[in-house]
């Protein structure tokens, strides 16, 4: 026999379930663009007050947010300080290393003058975004252990993508001593000293690097090999 409630509960349910998806899928975009908000403050803050003077309450405040909502999305204020940098450095929170965006890709594009170019805007816009933040990382560092590994573990990545991003740029490997120098100098103090320090514009920053890739790695004669 042939049960119409059956059919109205089944009916029923193919109608909520794209209802259920929708909500679904808008909580989860709310919790994202609340993520990204607190991210945003707490890089904001850490930048302009360090990490001593910046507390939860101030970033939630920043943010929009309840003080629970920032301990939920995050655990702590070390853990927020990571992700912070993380979003910082890359410019987003996608979970894509640095290496494998395009715009690192594309060091690898054009000719020797437009990769280093395009390499030199590459790293002051990473600078622009986590300089303060990588102040705050390395005044808390000198104080707490965990954070002080992190930080290092982030120098020795930030160390092989410079010598990766480098060897795109000028076309042929580079060797340890090269590798360093790139490394220290297209870093975040640098661009500090330069830039705060010295009150020196971006574009003399970008045009410094410029030319002392060129000083540190001049191009190579025709014939050699790269």
């Amino acid at each position: 026999m042939y049960d119409a409630s059956v059919s109205s509960k089944a009916a029923a349910s193919s109608v909520d379930e794209p209802r259920r998806a929708y909500k679904s899928s808008r909580r989860a975009q709310q919790a994202a663009q609340t993520r990204q908000d607190v991210l945003a403050a707490a890089t904001r803050l850490y930048a302009s007050s360090g990490w001593a003077k910046t507390t939860i309450n101030a970033i939630a405040a920043e943010a929009g947010v309840a003080v629970e909502t920032v301990y939920s999305g995050f655990g702590s204020k070390k853990a927020l300080l990571r992700a912070a940098i993380d979003a910082a450095v890359v410019g987003d929170t996608e979970p894509v290393p640095l290496a494998d965006r395009d715009e690192f890709k594309a060091l690898g594009r054009g000719s020797r003058a437009e990769r280093l170019d395009a390499a030199v805007e590459f790293q002051s816009r990473i600078h622009e975004r986590s300089a303060g933040v990588w102040s705050a990382v390395i005044e808390a560092s000198a104080a707490d252990d965990e954070i002080a590994s992190w930080r290092l573990e982030l120098e020795r990545g930030r160390r092989v993508d410079a010598r990766r991003g480098a060897e795109l740029i000028l076309g042929h490997e580079i060797d340890d001593a090269t590798a360093d120098l790139l490394w220290v100098l297209f870093g975040p103090e640098v661009f500090i000293k330069l830039t705060t320090d010295l009150g020196w514009s971006v574009d003399e920053y970008r045009a410094l690097m410029r030319e002392a890739v060129v000083r540190i790695s001049p191009p190579r004669r025709p014939g050699k090999s790269t």
